[in-house]
């Protein structure tokens, strides 16, 4: 029988120990193949922003008219406002795909607009024409097509007749009541005054901007929280309506506020409008759990979609902080989101004015618009590389 060569019992326990393995240890020469990765499904915002612009015309344009109807019923009531958004709508479309289809629809809404309109651009609401004025002056810059820049040149001067002191200033609300006004009067004419400035540096747009913004913040905003309050003496009272509180408002004065910062780099205006954005992020009211809250049909229907936009345009702009930012686009994601996942009725892609439950009956077109404006920023923004 084979014996170690006489060692000492502790050399011989670390050879036993060390070399020869346990008899009662199993052996496993078994190795686990690697974990297949995780897959990760990115939304395709833009496949939703085309759905969502393909159920806008099918169930809402009118061909012959050239315009949009009220809703998906056929109602053929023109509302002269909700046109204009729809060509901001198109205009978004436009800008993503670069599909020349939307060109010519965007063409046949302008001329449809004025024939409904009595042949003519004019409103009696001031606040109706800034938002065409907004629109056409959007869509030449997308085209450079003169006939938009002509009709936002027509508009802008008939707007600034609106201004009169009392309440201390302002824009009027509609041309037969003069004493009355509003945020939806104000704020959207300092937009389109900066804007127009942007364009053609006219010393005496970027006054009116300043103006008709400085009117507004001091009368219908709230100065420690940012709310935007709606108006003051609507019934003739000298009241403000502080209890209307719309996401329509608070989307328009901080947009003006980051159109008068771009156009004159004065921090003030970025300040005015992330001290809004703040609010609107943070109010339980507007936004309750995290979502904008339902604001009804007929015209409410809107309100959303233009929140969201100026609240993307700010979330784009690059003097804005990275907090700011990273917060603004989580609010705005996880409102699509809750759009598309429990607001949406499919196949036929319709939207509710409740972005947290489905859809039931007849849909307006406002509602639609707003659903529309919504994917398309979303689309906008993960281009941007910033979903």
């Amino acid at each position: 029988m084979f014996r170690f060569p006489a060692l000492s019992r502790a050399c011989c326990g670390l050879l036993l120990g060390g070399l020869l393995p346990a008899c009662h240890e199993p052996v496993d020469d078994y190795i686990a193949p690697p974990r297949p990765p995780v897959a990760v499904v990115v939304t395709n915002w833009a496949a939703r922003a085309d759905s969502a612009q393909a159920a806008l015309t099918q169930g809402f344009w009118a061909p012959t008219g050239r315009f949009y109807q009220k809703n998906n019923a056929g109602d053929q009531a023109f509302n002269y406002w909700w046109q204009a958004h729809g060509l901001d709508v198109l205009s978004d479309g436009y800008q993503r795909t670069q599909v020349a289809d939307y060109l010519t629809q965007m063409r046949a809404l302008e001329q449809g607009i004025k024939a409904k309109n009595n042949n003519t651009y004019l409103n009696d609401y001031y606040d109706d024409m800034e938002w065409l004025a907004l629109a056409s002056l959007r869509a030449y810059d997308l085209t450079r097509e003169a006939e938009y820049k002509a009709t936002a040149a027509l508009l802008w001067a008939d707007i600034k007749l609106g201004w009169n002191e009392q309440q201390g200033g302002g824009i009027a609300w509609r041309k037969n009541q003069r004493d009355y006004k509003n945020t939806p009067a104000n704020a959207p004419a300092a937009i389109l005054a900066a804007r127009l400035y942007a364009l053609d540096r006219n010393p005496d747009d970027l006054a009116w901007a300043q103006k008709i913004y400085a009117w507004e913040k001091k009368t219908l905003v709230d100065p420690a929280t940012g709310a935007v309050w709606d108006g003051v003496n609507r019934q003739g009272d000298g009241q403000i309506d502080k209890d209307w509180r719309f996401s329509y408002n608070q989307g328009v004065f901080l947009g003006a506020g980051l159109a008068l910062y771009r156009a004159t780099q004065q921090t003030s205006y970025l300040e005015d409008a992330t001290r809004t954005a703040a609010y609107v992020l943070n109010d339980g009211q507007l936004s309750p759990g995290g979502v904008l809250k339902d604001e009804g049909t007929g015209d409410g229907g809107l309100f959303k979609g233009i929140l969201v936009r100026y609240l993307a345009q700010l979330a784009t702009e690059p003097a804005v902080s990275a907090t700011n930012r990273a917060n603004y686009v989580a609010f705005l994601k996880f409102n699509g989101q809750s759009l598309y996942q429990r607001a949406t009725r499919r196949p036929q892609f319709l939207f509710n004015t409740n972005w947290t439950a489905a859809p039931s009956g007849t849909v307006d077109a406002s509602t639609q618009m707003s659903g529309v404006m919504m994917f398309e920023i979303l689309a906008d923004l993960q281009a941007r590389k910033l979903l």
